[in-house]
């Protein structure tokens, strides 16, 4: 139960919060995946089914448990110190994208926004990592993955690799369309992860 009630946390304080908050300072909407059927709104769908994904298998863990075989838990994983390690990375991901998130202030956006000019932030934790948001949520999905150890975890973080990943590529292309020689730069000094 405390897995699930800090999953609807997480989810509040990184999108719901963040997003309203950006929006009642700005009139932005920060979600900015569309609905085609490219690439952009591809991913944005793979990252709902994702959520959905994460929400499903920590609801099963705390309300159906005895469902959760189901699940292909891998047992030889469930250790103690393994779930200490596990829920330490899902509060230190908490931290770390909402520190990134305030750190990108006004530009912040779940999504390429097209249609809303920003400005590229290079300072605070964008000076260590380009995507520091998208480290904690990876931080977020191993830490899950730790804590309950199954296959729908596991493909938690596939998936979340795989997308993540190619969320990254087409928000670096915006970029270099963007802000040109400025982001050019930033990319030359400046690591996608560390």
């Amino acid at each position: 139960m405390i897995l699930f009630l800090y999953l609807i946390i997480y989810f509040l304080f990184v999108f719901v919060i963040r997003s309203f908050l950006l929006w009642k300072r700005t009139g932005v909407n920060p979600l900015t995946f569309n609905k085609t059927d490219d690439a952009h709104g591809f991913n944005g769908k793979v990252f709902t089914v994702i959520t959905f994904l994460e929400l499903i298998v920590v609801g099963i863990y705390a309300f159906k448990n005895n469902w959760y075989d189901y699940l292909l838990p891998f047992w030889y994983l469930e250790h103690p110190i393994l779930i200490k390690i596990g829920w330490g990375l899902l509060i230190l991901s908490l931290i770390l994208v909402w520190i990134a998130q305030s750190q990108m202030s006004n530009s912040w956006r779940i999504g390429i926004d097209e249609k809303n000019k920003t400005k590229l932030v290079t300072s605070g934790m964008f000076s260590i990592s380009r995507n520091p948001i998208f480290l904690g949520i990876m931080i977020a999905n191993i830490g899950l993955f730790l804590v309950l150890p199954n296959a729908f975890t596991l493909l938690i973080v596939s998936l979340s690799t795989i997308s993540i990943n190619t969320q990254i590529r087409l928000e670096e292309e915006f970029l270099k369309r963007e802000f040109g020689v400025e982001y050019e730069k930033y990319l030359k000094k400046i690591r996608r992860w560390i």
